[in-house]
C-alpha cells in the first residue's frame, strides 16, 4: 500500500524464508550491502540496513555464529529467548524485552535459543556503526508498558544507549497511547493494531512515513520506531495526560 507520504509493507506480501531453527520474513534489505535482488523489502534509512520478523520453531536456535562491525538489535514480541555467546552469555529475554549487541572491530559470537515447546516471535534489526573500530558491547532493556523507551542511538556523551545517527525506540503499547515524530520515520508494528497518520495498520506491518508520523495504539501491542537521531519525539498517553519530549 502506498500514498504520497506513506508506504506500507505487510507480512502477507513477503515470501517466507529462514535458516537453522527459525522462519522469517525480511522487511528491510539494503541491496547495496546484501546484493541486488527482486525483493520488495524497503531499503532502510541511513545506516539502518536490515529488519526481519522471525518465529523460532519449538526449541529452535540460530546456532553459534559471528558478526563484526554491525550493531544487532533484537526485540522480543512473544515467548522468550535464551541468549548464549561471547557477550551477555546466559541472559534470558522475555516478551517485551530488547537486546542490543555491538560487534565493533573485535566482533561477537552468539546463539539465540527458544527454550519452549511453542513458537516465539522476535524482530531483529541491523545498523551499521557510524565509525569502524568501536569496542564490542552488550545492553538489555525492559520497556515498561505504555512508555516509549529509546534502546539505540544518540551521541557519544551519553551512556544509556550505543551511539549512532540512527535511533531506535520501542513501546509495549496500551490503548490510546499516542506517539508523534517529525521528519522521516519507519514504524514496525510487531503486535496489535494502530492508527498511523489516520490509517488503520495491522500487526506485522512496516510503515515508511516520509514527513512524520502520528501513531495511536488501538489495542495493546508493540511498536518499533526507527528515525534519525536529531528527530524529536512527543509521547502522550490519555491515562496520565503528560506530554514527554526528548532529544536522543
Amino acid at each position: 500500500m502506498m500514498t504520497k507520504k506513506m508506504k506500507t509493507l505487510t507480512f502477507e506480501q513477503l515470501p517466507q524464508s529462514g535458516f537453522a531453527g527459525l522462519i522469517e520474513r525480511h522487511f528491510v534489505i539494503n541491496q547495496a550491502l546484501f546484493g541486488r535482488s527482486k525483493t520488495i523489502a524497503f531499503p532502510g534509512l541511513g545506516n539502518f540496513v536490515y529488519l526481519a520478523d522471525a518465529n523460532f520453531l519449538p526449541h529452535g536456535e540460530t546456532h553459534m555464529h559471528g558478526h563484526k562491525e554491525v550493531d544487532v538489535i533484537s526485540v522480543m514480541v512473544e515467548g522468550e529467548i535464551d541468549h548464549h555467546g561471547s557477550l551477555g552469555h546466559g541472559e534470558n529475554l522475555p516478551a517485551g524485552s530488547v537486546q542490543v549487541q555491538r560487534a565493533g572491530a573485535e566482533g561477537f559470537r552468539h546463539n539465540e535459543v527458544n527454550p519452549n515447546n511453542q513458537q516465539n516471535q522476535m524482530i531483529q534489526l541491523w545498523v551499521l556503526p557510524d565509525e569502524l573500530g568501536e569496542q564490542a558491547g552488550y545492553k538489555v532493556y525492559q520497556p515498561k508498558l505504555g512508555q516509549l523507551t529509546q534502546v539505540y542511538g544518540g551521541n557519544k556523551s551519553q551512556k544509556n544507549t550505543f551511539n549512532s545517527q540512527i535511533s531506535i525506540a520501542v513501546s509495549n503499547t496500551v490503548v490510546e497511547q499516542n506517539i508523534t515524530l517529525s521528519d522521516e520515520v519507519l514504524v514496525y508494528l510487531s503486535k496489535g493494531d494502530a492508527e498511523i497518520n489516520g490509517e488503520k495498520i495491522n500487526a506485522r506491518s512496516l510503515v515508511h512515513c516520509q514527513q512524520g508520523v502520528n501513531f495511536t495504539a488501538l489495542t495493546q501491542g508493540q511498536a518499533i520506531f526507527i528515525y534519525q537521531t536529531t528527530n524529536r519525539v512527543r509521547h502522550y498517553h490519555e491515562s496520565n495526560r503528560i506530554w514527554r519530549k526528548f532529544e536522543p
